[in-house]
């Protein structure tokens, strides 16, 4: 059986993450864990994710929370990338990461740290936004520059990083196939006097309110037809179910820097 350990446990990916482990017969959380001296440490996982009692106590310290782990989950904070990173390359446990808003340093950290254990990095692990993406890709291919392509993206009040991730994994896609970078061609936010659209331009616009869990629209627009492209989801639990997915994939991996695009075999 795969075991999995939960990084930010109280939070509400970790809650996520629970339940949705909690319900396959396949895997087991054998530790959770969150920032030392939090106010849950020492309470028991499955009642913070509302299942009640599973027996395994929400630790402060990461490494003995990974000492049964096969794979860690990770939806946690920037701040929290080193020391997560560290503790798995310890114990020398396999970790699928969906933490979002992430600097160069920490890109260059997950990278260095593949090269001792398999690591799995997704801005957003849904499967379903994974496909869309590689359907936005395959527009791309397609519908070259002279279809001017904007992104929208729209997410809960408490999301503290703009744009998303899942809209800079899309653009990121188009610009690919277009053979740039999409920091050479992003305009994120318009705002004033900005003057005419640049050609192939990528634009990429952020709504906050609520308690929307993320929704992704992209349009390749011409002077004669729009073709459009949206995910809506609906529930958490679906990046949750694309990390169990990938931790599934991931164990028994050779040491390395994986995507969902390994997960799901796209080429």
């Amino acid at each position: 059986m795969l075991k999995i350990a939960v990084f930010g446990a109280n939070g509400r990916m970790g809650r996520a993450v629970t339940r949705v482990v909690a319900a396959s017969p396949d895997v087991e959380i054998v530790g959770a864990c969150t920032e030392s001296g939090h106010e849950t440490v020492g309470q028991d996982v499955g009642e913070l994710a509302g299942l009640g009692q599973l027996g395994i106590p929400v630790l402060g310290n990461a490494e003995e929370a990974l000492a049964q782990a096969d794979v860690a989950i990770d939806f946690t904070l920037p701040a929290a990338v080193p020391g997560n990173l560290a503790a798995c390359r310890a114990t020398g446990t396999a970790l699928v990461m969906g933490t979002t808003g992430l600097a160069a340093e920490h890109v260059a950290l997950i990278s260095e740290t593949s090269e001792k254990i398999s690591i799995l990095y997704g801005r957003n692990l849904s499967v379903g936004v994974n496909v869309f993406t590689e359907l936005a890709r395959q527009a791309a291919r397609f519908l070259d520059t002279d279809w001017d392509v904007e992104i929208t993206e729209a997410h809960h009040r408490y999301k503290l990083d703009a744009p998303s991730g899942t809209a800079l994994q899309i653009g990121e896609a188009i610009a690919d196939v277009r053979g740039t970078g999409l920091d050479q061609v992003m305009v994120a936010g318009r705002n004033g006097h900005t003057g005419e659209r640049p050609k192939g331009a990528i634009g990429i616009s952020s709504v906050r309110g609520g308690n929307i869990v993320g929704d992704h629209t992209v349009m390749f627009i011409s002077d004669t037809e729009t073709v459009e492209l949206t995910h809506h989801a609906v529930d958490r639990e679906l990046f949750a179910s694309g990390a169990l997915r990938a931790a599934r994939w991931l164990h028994g991996r050779a040491p390395g820097l994986y995507s969902m695009r390994d997960v799901l075999g796209f080429d």
